[in-house]
């Protein structure tokens, strides 16, 4: 096992490949292949979810990014460096459309986490400022149920107090015991400053075969 720098550049040399968008897709049928390992992340609505894409990637416009939320409305896929597949989920939550229209976002959140064979990791991206929400409870329970690990990533952090997250991830671990797919690690990003990005590489590159 490469330990230390070695295990940052790892990440980093992964993440230096191209990385193309695939498809979106707006229902299982529409999913593409499950011949790559897979990673999704997934979050309440204008948690940060395409912010922490695009920086990751150093890429400006890969994911769309919105102050509006709900405006990712498909599961949108990018295969990364011809080696793994980054999948950037609709939010869960608030978003600015019919009820109609929200309950078929959500089916096909639900649908695809729990059923997808080639799903090593959920990136569950909480917003440092309000931490963990029921209906972000209610996801992890569908994970712990469907045996699918998913590991929290708290977003905006330069937006909160070093005291303030250091007591929401006192409350998230606590959550672990209630929790069995939760892995324990809890990863802390800012897409504005880049803080943790190279954590999250890591995580993400340790999927590679």
């Amino acid at each position: 096992m490469v330990e230390g720098k070695s295990k940052s550049k790892v990440g980093k040399s992964l993440f230096r490949q191209p990385c193309d968008f695939v498809r979106g897709a707006s229902s299982v049928s529409s999913l593409p292949p499950t011949a790559y390992p897979e990673v999704a992340f997934c979050g309440r609505s204008n948690v940060g979810k395409s912010s922490l894409l695009n920086s990751l990637t150093k890429r400006k416009s890969l994911a769309r990014t919105s102050k509006t939320p709900g405006c990712t409305r498909e599961v949108n896929f990018f295969l990364l460096g011809e080696s793994i597949m980054l999948a950037d989920v609709p939010g869960y939550g608030y978003a600015k459309a019919g009820k109609k229209e929200v309950e078929g976002w959500n089916q096909l959140i639900r649908d695809y986490l729990r059923g997808r064979p080639n799903l090593y990791r959920v990136f569950l991206l909480i917003d440092s400022r309000h931490g963990v929400k029921p209906n972000d409870v209610e996801i992890m329970s569908m994970l712990d149920e469907s045996a699918v690990s998913y590991q929290i990533v708290l977003t905006k952090i330069d937006k909160q107090t070093a005291s303030n997250l250091e007591r929401l991830k006192e409350e998230i671990a606590e959550m672990n015991v209630k929790h069995p797919a939760l892995h324990p690690e809890i990863l802390q990003t800012s897409s504005k400053d880049n803080t943790g990005m190279d954590e999250v590489r890591l995580a993400i590159s340790s999927f590679v075969k």
